[in-house]
């Protein structure tokens, strides 16, 4: 999820170069073995003036990918880069690739992307389709830009396009990216899907430490509160929209599906029950519930009257335990309970897990 919010920073930045007149290139992580700090998808852009926006590795590939990028800004042809890591693990983390592993890197001259960026504020799934090496076909553009109802571009002939275009669809499915040999090309597939959205119910002064790790962590976060005094851009600069709304008009102001999760905060009981009985309501993936184990019984008991209710999307007292002190930390404790759950995990020390740290499962 925070590729979407990284790429939306990188094309902004790409945006603003090419305004300037100035040429960029465009690294892009295509394909990583074994452990790395960055993952298919990652993004550098480097101006013909040496700024930079992104990142590719834990630091240290950036200067070796940016005087190839300047390479590429004045050969005008695109380079495929692979970044080995000793067999030595602690060697291969130090060097910023990862334990044994190994990175491939495209670089590629670029310009302005503003459909793709229009896209990424639409909140539109959708993948950019690149040709890797080979020889380029006639009608060969930079990208093929593919969505579930269409497409846009071209990267080869008509039948690779329509072959490239399918594959893409699918991959829409698992959301990852990759290499892909498509008719004998290889082709790189970059899947964007949007942010999950974190909705916090309550602007008091402690949601304000949630929201802005929320979005740091790539969430895309709205704040609903019934008392519009709290709900200022300036306490809440990290939100993407801010929500006047009680429980009961919660549904008509608000679209909550299975990619929200959602923290009851409002420190008022009567409100609190009104939106938990809202998002009981709603196919959202998470509830949790600010306030001790006995107030969220009491109104899960009050709510349980009205008819049956799927509790076990419930989580009160909110947050892992990690002995928190402090909104800061409570704020930590919550975005990572909710970030377990979306990964299907349950929460403990990576030094227990015996599986690779990025496996889907143990």
């Amino acid at each position: 999820m925070k590729q979407w919010l990284e790429t939306r920073e990188v094309l902004d930045f790409l945006a603003r170069v090419r305004a300037e007149g100035k040429r960029a290139a465009l690294a892009t992580v295509v394909r990583v073995r074994g452990s790395a700090y960055r993952h298919e998808g990652a993004k550098l852009v480097v101006a013909e003036d040496g700024r930079t926006a992104g990142n590719v590795s834990g630091g240290c590939l950036e200067q070796d990918v940016r005087e190839v990028a300047l390479q590429v800004i004045r050969s005008g042809e695109p380079e495929l880069r692979t970044y080995c890591s000793s067999a030595d693990e602690i060697a291969a983390w130090d060097l910023g690739v990862g334990c044994e592993g190994q990175v491939d890197v495209y670089v590629e001259p670029a310009e302005a992307r503003p459909r793709e960026r229009a896209m990424l504020d639409g909140r539109r799934s959708f993948v950019v389709c690149t040709l890797l090496g080979g020889k380029r076909e006639t009608g060969n553009g930079n990208r093929l830009v593919v969505t579930a109802d269409g497409a846009d571009g071209a990267i080869g002939s008509k039948d690779l396009n329509t072959r490239v275009a399918t594959k893409a669809r699918e991959l829409l499915e698992s959301g990852e990216s990759g290499i892909h040999e498509v008719g004998g090309r290889s082709v790189f597939f970059d899947v964007l899907t949007p942010p999950p959205q974190l909705v916090v119910l309550g602007a008091g002064d402690d949601a304000r430490s949630l929201v802005r790790f929320a979005a740091d962590v790539g969430f895309r976060v709205v704040v609903v509160d019934r008392r519009p005094g709290y709900l200022t851009v300036e306490r809440f600069p990290g939100a993407v929209a801010l929500v006047k709304s009680g429980g009961d008009e919660l549904d008509e102001a608000l679209s909550l599906d299975g990619e929200c999760y959602a923290v009851v905060m409002n420190h008022n009981f009567a409100d609190d029950q009104a939106y938990v009985r809202a998002l009981l309501k709603r196919p959202v993936a998470y509830i949790g519930m600010l306030g001790p184990r006995q107030r969220t019984e009491r109104i899960l008991r009050n709510l349980a009257v009205e008819g049956p209710m799927d509790e076990a999307r419930v989580y009160g007292p909110v947050g892992l335990d990690i002995g928190t002190d402090g909104a800061e930390q409570v704020a930590l404790a919550v975005i990572a309970e909710i970030l377990a759950v979306r990964s299907g995990r349950r929460a403990r020390s990576l030094r227990e897990r015996r599986a690779a740290i990025h496996a889907s499962s143990d």
